[in-house]
């Protein structure tokens, strides 16, 4: 069987009040009150079985002073009816369950082909129960009220490990349960401590009570229990156990909550209308003078302003890892809007992703600990796509009145020759082969050896094999940097990512 829909159960308990007629009448009319909502859920019949001639303790049997004693006893039904109440449950389009209270009755269950086991919170440990119930083979569904952590994690590892598909119902034994003490974060607790396992809600609340079954929805239940009953002139309900029009209002509430939560296991997608709602609101790309045809966009081209136009590119198309060229023939005047269909772009995420990758494996190999939330800059003279010739990636650890960065040279890459004005560096080589030229000498700097950069003096560096090194200096101050071809490189020739535990691999 595929239980591929919320799977809703009627607790029949002892409601049937022994009668095989009344028993009919109740699966006859959940039935009735189910038939709107089959599209959305699955739906079962639960039956309780004990063999009375052994389950009540001989000194006990008769006794109308023990209130369950007597319930038992005077609701009995033998196999033979209750198999009259199978057959009807079936007709009615129901998955059937059943709760045994002892081991005889799981022998009733397996002759009578019963779908699916229910373990009541009473019998959650009992261990003799637990083994004969593994034997059948079928889906089961427990709930663990008031059970210890450790017994509950015992229970969930014996079924799971016999690879007997397994709900985890939460439920609270008070009947019925007062709002306060509903404890509905154990479905949650549940969902987190035993990850993979269905887990579900067995209710015992006042059946007018709505609120617990949307709450049960919202958080992540997929299956749900509920006694329920006809009343009659003779017999009147108990607090916890539901009429046909409560169950009706307590399977439309589970609908509605179903609808208000939505998709759970990805992106939920927007419809039209929230789309045409947002971009109503968001600030297109206008020319600030005139753009030509194969121009590349840079901030200085352009502004963002509201409203924006139908088809515009707008300011959330635009992020420094996206490039922005006018088509050919494209002529925007200014103050107009720079539509999409108008433009041809670049996005550089993906090779700014693969970069970072590359570094990392670099520093992995290298043993040099970068630490979390290190700034982490790829400096791309010509542009990113030329990142792996030119350029090189400066991790910032330290900057302070002394600096301490760690720089990465991926094999055949090389930085332009430039100096600074204010800041003197050493470089230490802590993994791989540094080529250095430093005021026109070339020098080869292998793992712990070090060379110092003073101020004002012009420097290059390059690596075949690649090279992680320290640097350690006075402070950096942006714009210290002077390069001889300067206007020949991009702006911006830095993109900044941030180096985290996931990246290196300590999550």
């Amino acid at each position: 069987m595929v239980f591929d829909k919320p799977l809703f159960i009627y607790e029949m308990a002892n409601n049937h009040q022994g009668s095989v007629g009344h028993g009919k009448k109740i699966i006859q009319e959940m039935a009735r009150v189910s038939s709107p909502y089959k599209e959305q859920f699955q739906f079962a019949v639960k039956f309780q079985y004990r063999n009375l001639d052994t389950f009540i303790h001989v000194d006990a049997k008769g006794r109308e002073d023990i209130k369950n004693v007597k319930r038992f006893q005077d609701t009995r039904l033998g196999p033979e009816q209750f198999e009259e109440l199978i057959k009807e449950a079936k007709a009615q389009g129901f998955y059937t369950m059943c709760t045994p209270f002892d081991e005889d009755s799981v022998d009733v269950i397996m002759r009578q082909q019963i779908d699916i086991v229910k373990i009541a919170s009473c019998s959650f440990c009992d261990w003799s129960l637990l083994e004969k119930i593994a034997g059948c083979g079928r889906p089961v569904i427990a709930s663990a009220a008031g059970t210890p952590e450790e017994d509950v994690d015992k229970v969930v590892s014996f079924f799971c490990n016999r690879k007997i598909p397994f709900t985890l119902m939460h439920c609270v034994a008070e009947y019925p349960t007062a709002a306060k003490n509903l404890q509905m974060n154990q479905i949650d607790y549940y969902k987190k401590r035993y990850p993979g396992i269905r887990i579900g809600f067995s209710t015992h609340e006042e059946p007018d009570h709505l609120n617990p079954v949307k709450l049960a929805v919202a958080k992540g239940a997929a299956v749900f229990e509920k006694h329920v009953g006809v009343s009659t002139e003779e017999i009147t309900l108990n607090g916890y156990s539901a009429n046909p029009e409560q169950v009706a209002l307590w399977l439309e509430s589970a609908k509605d909550a179903y609808e208000m939560c939505g998709v759970s296991d990805k992106r939920y997608e927007p419809n039209q209308k929230e789309l045409d709602d947002l971009a109503a609101l968001q600030r297109g790309v206008f020319a600030k003078d005139i753009l030509k045809e194969e121009q590349t966009l840079s901030e200085a081209d352009y502004y963002r302003a509201f409203p924006c136009v139908a088809g515009q590119l707008l300011s959330k198309h635009i992020s420094k890892y996206k490039k922005f060229t006018l088509k050919p023939g494209v002529v925007i005047e200014k103050d107009k809007p720079v539509m999409l269909e108008d433009v041809k772009m670049q996005d550089t995420y993906d090779m700014v992703r693969e970069g970072v990758r590359k570094v990392i494996d670099l520093i992995k190999k290298s043993g040099v600990t970068i630490p979390v939330n290190s700034t982490c800059e790829l400096s791309h003279h010509y542009g990113i796509e030329q990142f792996y010739k030119t350029g090189v990636t400066l991790i910032e650890c330290i900057n302070r009145e002394y600096c301490k960065k760690i720089l990465v040279v991926l094999p055949g890459q090389s930085n332009p020759s430039h100096m600074h004005k204010k800041k003197e560096e050493t470089f230490t080589v802590v993994y791989g082969r540094l080529k250095t030229i430093c005021d026109g000498a070339e020098r080869i700097v292998g793992k712990g050896e070090d060379i110092t950069v003073e101020r004002g003096v012009y420097h290059s560096f390059s690596s075949e094999e690649g090279c992680v090194f320290e640097e350690i200096s006075t402070t950096h101050e942006a714009g210290d940097s002077y390069y001889p071809d300067m206007d020949a490189f991009v702006t911006p020739r830095k993109t900044k990512v941030y180096i985290t535990s996931k990246m290196l691999g300590q999550e």
